[in-house]
Order: C-alpha cells, then sequence, then structure tokens
C-alpha cells in the first residue's frame, strides 16, 4: 500500500510543477464535475487525506478550512507538505498488516454514522486522489496543456 501512497505523491507533486506553467487563472477557474478547479480539486486532495489519517488516528478532524483562504499555488503546496511531513507520511510508514481490519466510527455532517475498517479507508484515500488525478488531467486538456502522466511504470517505486 505504502508504494501506491507514493506514487499518488509522486503524481500529486507533479501537478503541483505542472500548476507553475499554467496561467493562475486556469488553474483557479471553476470547471465543469469535481469540487471546483484545478487548484481547489488539489486542496481537496490534500483535505481528504489528511482529514481521514486524522480520524484513523483517533484525533480531531478540524472543520475544513475555506479554499479562499488557500487560494494560491503556493499556500495549496504548503498545505500539502505541511499535512504530509506531520501527520500523513508518518502514519502511512506505520501501517501494520493489523491495522487493516481495525474498525473506525465516521459521522458525517448530517449526523449519520457509519462504521469502516481502516484497510477500506487506506484504499478510498488512494481511489479518491486518482479519480481527481483523471480530472486534473481533462481539464488540462481543454486549456491545451499536456497533462501529467498517471502512469505507475517508470517512476522507481518498484
Amino acid at each position: 500500500m505504502q508504494k501506491l501512497f507514493q506514487y499518488n505523491w509522486q503524481v500529486r507533486e507533479d501537478w503541483f510543477n505542472w500548476c507553475e506553467t499554467v496561467p493562475e487563472a486556469d488553474i483557479l477557474k471553476e470547471r465543469v464535475g469535481g469540487v471546483g478547479g484545478v487548484l481547489h480539486t488539489l486542496f481537496h486532495i490534500v483535505d481528504v487525506e489528511y482529514s481521514w489519517i486524522l480520524n484513523m488516528k483517533g484525533e480531531v478532524v478540524p472543520d475544513v478550512p475555506p479554499f479562499k483562504e488557500y487560494a494560491s499555488l503556493h499556500k495549496v503546496r504548503e498545505f500539502s507538505r505541511e499535512y504530509h511531513h506531520k501527520v500523513v507520511r508518518p502514519f502511512v510508514y506505520s501501517w501494520k498488516d493489523e491495522m487493516e481490519k481495525k474498525t473506525l466510527l465516521d459521522t458525517d455532517s448530517s449526523g449519520q454514522t457509519s462504521i469502516y475498517k481502516q484497510g477500506e479507508i487506506m484504499r478510498h484515500i488512494l481511489a479518491h486522489e486518482i479519480h481527481h488525478i483523471g480530472q486534473l488531467s481533462i481539464w488540462a486538456r481543454e486549456i491545451g496543456k499536456k497533462p501529467i502522466s498517471a502512469n505507475f511504470i517508470d517512476r522507481g517505486l518498484s
């Protein structure tokens, strides 16, 4: 599972670098589908990863900060790096097989409570980011730019 997280982190960093080559208006522009535009989607990916992992650690999950407070490439990239180093990476690298079936109670904003296995949550985090990376690829093509490769091969992860 660690290799797939490493893959997502590499691809995310590639998208941050890609964003540096695109006018700010294009990465902030509201797009069809997803949670908004390119930068808002990257922000959402980071927030979801961080929030689920905090939840699995049994820590308080803060309210999602408003995107408008992070609406610059620099701020979203720093948001990603800060939580990656403090919370996400240490948790992923400390993953043990016995955590796979550990259960988690999750209450959504409507008060509905669900029970999940931590292994299921980890796979959800991975799939969630991959899903949104596909959206970013479509939006990149819409503005006439080549998207980041989603290839796992040649990333030095095997």
